[in-house]
């Protein structure tokens, strides 16, 4: 973690910025916009991804996989180019934060995988990259989004420990806790045998 230098209500200033960021429905709004319906009374009622793909249009699924992802970036790269290395992890936090308990959804949103990806992404391209692979990997062998999400975020505390990047330890630490928090009716499942799998519709 590192060092706070920033005064408290610059740090405020962040949070908010990068919560907002994150609280944009990406999910909500394409589904809307490209016919869908209420993305929240389709499959799960996530507005995530994963439910968007539920209604059948990759294309909406891939474009808010897209722009969970970008939204997270974003409040990094803002944060790193108008504030100090405080103030842009806290907006990394926000904006994860911010996607998982919108303001505009009465706080109800979604898992933060994209966004937290985006986030890491920005915050350590290799680390990002790596932590991508281990999702794709994984998803691609069990066909099941949550188990790809858990062993990504569950790994990205020591892989960033690991390419030396120890100042984000604590935070890919917090951020892989909120991720497995999300994503607790998915592992009660998983220990069950009875987690969907890509391609089936609830």
């Amino acid at each position: 973690m590192p060092e706070i230098t920033s005064p408290a209500a610059i740090l405020l200033l962040w949070a908010v910025i990068g919560y907002l960021l994150g609280s944009i429905p990406t999910g909500v709004i394409l589904a809307r916009v490209m016919g869908l319906g209420d993305l929240r009374q389709i499959g799960s009622g996530n507005i995530g991804a994963t439910n968007v793909l539920r209604t059948g249009n990759k294309k909406a699924a891939a474009l808010t996989l897209l722009g969970d992802a970008l939204k997270g970036a974003a409040a990094v790269l803002l944060a790193r180019s108008l504030a100090s290395p405080d103030a842009v992890q806290l907006a990394a936090l926000a904006a994860f934060l911010g996607h998982c308990f919108p303001v505009w959804l009465k706080f109800r949103g979604g898992k933060g995988v994209a966004t937290f990806l985006g986030v890491l992404l920005a915050l350590t391209p290799l680390g990002g990259l790596i932590a991508c692979a281990i999702w794709a990997l994984t998803a691609w062998i069990s066909r099941m989004s949550s188990l790809a999400a858990l062993l990504a975020a569950g790994w990205t505390p020591v892989v960033v420990l690991l390419i030396g990047q120890h100042r984000l330890a604590v935070l890919t630490l917090v951020l892989a806790i909120l991720v497995y928090a999300r994503h607790a009716a998915n592992i009660r499942r998983l220990r069950t045998g009875t987690e969907p799998k890509f391609g089936r519709k609830t």
